[in-house]
């Protein structure tokens, strides 16, 4: 049986923000499991007997080969994409790098670029989460 697929899986993500408030983002690959061709933030499923926070770090320790700071966790959301028939509840957390690190793509196969961007000047597509975490921060922050 497979996760997302045949039952609902849990995955987490990082929205890593860079000093000047930029977003990384990363362009998934023909290959990726869903959403290929879209832009979106670093993250993956959650293993049995994993915390949230302990998968977003090996997460992107396997994607970026770095270590991230965890400052906010946004709230589980739904992320159901009928394209790919696949069901997900992410949760997304609010992240920087940790000093001296520098991102770089590990895992090709599922990656095809990284940049940072500006949150007013996002590249698209978005994937569906992305474009749910953007709105979430950029609400919350609004107040």
């Amino acid at each position: 049986m497979k996760r997302g697929v045949d039952y609902i899986g849990v995955s987490v993500g990082a929205m890593i923000l860079n000093d000047k408030g930029e977003v990384l983002l990363c362009k998934r690959s023909q290959r990726a499991s869903n959403e290929r061709g879209c832009w979106e933030v670093p993250g993956g499923a959650v293993e049995f007997n994993e915390t949230l926070e302990d998968a977003i770090h090996r997460e992107i320790r396997e994607e970026l080969g770095v270590d991230i700071d965890l400052l906010e966790q946004f709230p589980a959301a739904n992320h159901i994409i009928p394209s790919d028939k696949q069901h997900w509840v992410p949760s997304t957390f609010l992240a920087k790098l940790k000093d001296g690190n520098i991102p770089k793509i590990m895992e090709p196969e599922k990656c095809d670029e990284i940049d940072w961007f500006s949150l007013d000047h996002l590249q698209t597509p978005l994937s569906l989460i992305t474009q749910y975490d953007v709105a979430y921060y950029q609400r919350t922050r609004e107040k």
